[in-house]
């Protein structure tokens, strides 16, 4: 879909009400209450309406007060009630009625460069990565200093700043006009929104990254005042979460968290050896998951430059890689990832033709999810009755599901499925082809308020913000504590989020996505976003910091790895090693966040492991709970981490299986069959071939279409 079609989308819906979807948590109760109602119910409010804030109706378009070189803080003579209360707000007041005096476009900008001539010199020392705003086009340096409390007992701020851009440089001094010699606490209710107003340059198509600067610049000040109030006030600083510090010459892990997640980073050669021998003599291909343990993904990592039939990715396109493979010629496919990305793979190579190659899995015990669980829950089953008495209704199903649920999903609401990344692009496509359609998404809860949320957010974008929604748009380890530690000590940094966050961290990944410091969807996207910010670094060629918080499972730091040590080497060719650029990974965990283990490595089910946590080992990992549960797991989900190299290898070394010893560990082939009679395999295939149509049309295939516009909405019996 291209950006002007989905902006187009987007204003002519109306906003929907998401239904509520089925719990993955045992302490919240989801039921479908009489006044809720599907996707697709509208409200009053279109998406139409623009976000925007008030213009001074009585702009005087020849006023130009002159600059000295005190303008920066001329206003400190303001009036003794202003000075008493509200500085800031007063401040921003007149630096806003300034701006709107001047009505052209080329006015605005010299003013701004009239700022920027009288801005105080900035120390040459003080010129480091550390004072470095992330984020900006231009480089920007910013240092904050606490003055003594004056008169009225307030503690005040002392700010200074400068940019190689002298149009952010005139943004700074415009942000220390309103922001030095604040009391501390008017300096912290500033919040990026109060700046709507200020329409400095409005250049076409530079407004955005405009906004930016100034967005970032302020949250980076305000970074610095809340330390310095809280070191004034002898509160001990705020203990950083672990990461890992990538650069040309190697990486540097702080924390034992990050020191086990680097462990295996430089994986064991022998082991490499060995992996690539059995591999290549059988003719064994491997699927694994972004998820998967350090070590697991570190060996595979290093064996796929001898052997090219490893993929490591998101779930979409798994199936879709060991196709490939089969076609290569591989005989064996294993999987590493958990018990539904193994069905999947073995139903579509069966309807690509490849029956006769085999599929294991790395366990003979359940690998299970707890999202795939919930929706192959009666509860699901009911949410889905419910719909299919509602026409028209479309089912889109998140295909981290088994393939039983989509079957039968799919015989109740006609269904297709998503993934995180293209989510949203197949709900706007679908009301655009299906008048009045109703949409009925599951069994992810987090997900489904987040598109809620997004739409929302999107009703208030402009035409060019919803067109980079369209390309990059869019696990409760991530709960309060961890969000409010994230907004104290990395809120001007980059951050990623996976679309399954719960609201809070999700929101706060928004709220830094709109000025361009964060991105929300799948774990692709979040690797795609790393290597694109690092590229950009690199192109600048100077010295540089770039911090990002991993809002996702921590198993994804291998490709993170691997993709920013790459460009780092071909940068430093490009650059003539001048220019010093390190990236900085953090994992937002604490000392209490651990993932849950039975002492002899079995997982069993999730209500088993819930109802014994006493008799339960500890492990690294999240808070509570397994799986995309709402306690969240996926950031170090117990499951996946049964994919280890041990099975891996056992499993290789035995093919082929002449005497069926791993019949247990053999992908399940369903020969069952739907409340209908049809075949499970074939039917809960339909759903992701819809979605594969999708992906290369940007349409949903009309066979879909016409199912959800047959149905009467009777129920299957």
């Amino acid at each position: 879909m291209d950006s002007s079609a989905l902006a187009a989308r987007v204003r002519a819906l109306r906003l929907p009400i998401p239904n509520p979807n089925p719990s993955l948590s045992p302490t919240t109760v989801p039921v479908l209450s009489p006044g809720s109602r599907p996707w697709g119910r509208r409200l009053s409010c279109r998406l139409a309406a623009r976000c925007s804030g008030p213009v001074n109706p009585n702009p005087n378009p020849n006023p130009k007060p002159s600059l000295s070189c005190s303008a920066v803080a001329a206003q400190e003579a303001a009036p003794a009630a202003a000075a008493a209360a509200d500085i800031v707000r007063v401040r921003l007041r007149r630096l806003v009625e300034e701006f709107h005096s001047l009505p052209e476009p080329l006015d605005r900008v010299k003013r701004l460069l009239e700022y920027a001539a009288v801005l105080p010199p900035f120390p040459e020392a003080e010129r480091a990565p550390a004072n470095r705003v992330m984020g900006c086009t231009a480089q920007v340096w910013v240092s904050a200093a606490a003055a003594a409390a004056g008169a009225d007992g307030l503690g005040r701020m002392r700010f200074a700043a400068d940019s190689d851009s002298e149009i952010t440089k005139g943004f700074c001094a415009c942000l220390l006009s309103v922001l030095d010699g604040a009391p501390a606490e008017e300096v912290l209710e500033l919040r990026p929104e109060d700046f709507g107003d200020l329409n400095v340059v409005g250049l076409p198509g530079r407004a955005h990254s405009r906004v930016n600067t100034w967005h970032n610049v302020l949250i980076s000040l305000q970074k610095r005042t809340k330390a310095l109030i809280a070191k004034g006030e002898g509160r001990p600083p705020v203990e950083p979460f672990p990461s890992l510090v990538i650069g040309a010459d190697g990486i540097r892990a702080k924390g034992s968290y990050a020191e086990a997640q680097a462990k295996f980073l430089s994986p064991n050669a022998m082991k490499v050896k060995e992996l690539v021998s059995v591999l290549r003599e059988k003719k064994i291909g491997v699927v694994a998951h972004f998820y998967m343990d350090p070590e697991v993904q570190g060996i595979l990592t290093a064996a796929k430059r001898q052997w090219p039939h490893i993929h490591i990715s998101d779930s979409l396109v798994m199936a879709d890689a060991a196709v490939k493979m089969a076609e290569a010629g591989c005989q064996y496919i294993t999987v590493l990832g958990v018990d539904f990305m193994s069905e999947n793979v073995r139903a579509i190579l069966d309807q690509a033709g490849f029956e006769k190659v085999g599929v294991y899995r790395m366990s003979n015990e359940q690998i299970g999810c707890s999202l795939a669980d919930a929706a192959a829950s009666p509860r699901y089953m009911q949410f889905l009755e419910t719909a299919s008495r509602s026409p028209p209704s479309l089912h889109v199903i998140y295909i981290n599901t088994s393939l039983e649920t989509k079957a039968y999903g799919h015989e109740l609401v006609p269904t297709i499925t998503c993934t995180s990344s293209n989510v949203v692009q197949t709900i706007l496509q679908a009301f655009a082809q299906i008048p009045d359609l109703n949409v009925w998404y599951g069994p992810d809860s987090y997900m489904g308020a987040n598109i809620a949320e997004l739409f929302q957010q999107m009703s208030c974008m402009s035409d060019e913000e919803i067109a980079e929604e369209g390309n990059c748009i869019v696990h409760d380890m991530f709960g309060h504590e961890i969000v409010e530690r994230i907004r104290e000590l990395y809120c001007d940094a980059f951050l990623t989020a996976h679309f399954e966050v719960p609201g809070e961290m999700f929101s706060l990944a928004m709220e830094a996505k709109k000025r361009g410091m964060g991105v929300v969807g799948s774990t692709q996207n979040i690797l795609d976003f790393i290597k694109n910010r690092l590229k950009e670094a690199l192109e600048r060629s100077v010295d540089d910091r770039l911090q990002f918080v991993l809002g996702t499972e921590s198993g994804m730091i291998t490709s993170i790895a691997a993709a920013v040590r790459d460009l780092l080497g071909s940068g430093a060719s490009s650059s003539s090693g001048r220019a010093k650029i390190e990236v900085e990974i953090v994992f937002p965990v604490s000392s209490d966040s651990v993932t849950k283990a039975s002492p002899n490595g079995s997982h069993g089910s999730i209500s088993t492991v819930a109802s014994d946590l006493t008799k339960l080992a500890i492990v690294p990992g999240v808070a509570t709970g397994e799986g995309c549960s709402i306690h969240g797991g996926c950031a170090s989900c117990p499951y996946m981490k049964m994919n280890s190299l041990q099975s891996l290898l056992a499993v290789c070394h035995q093919l082929p299986d002449k005497n069926n010893a791993l019949s247990a560990y053999q992908a399940s082939r369903f020969s069952a069959t739907t409340p209908l009679g049809r075949s499970v395999a074939e039917i809960g295939c339909e759903p992701i071939l819809h979605m594969r149509k999708f992906q290369a049309t940007s349409k949903l295939p009309e066979k879909l279409v016409d199912e959800v516009l047959s149905r009467t909405g009777e129920t299957v019996s």
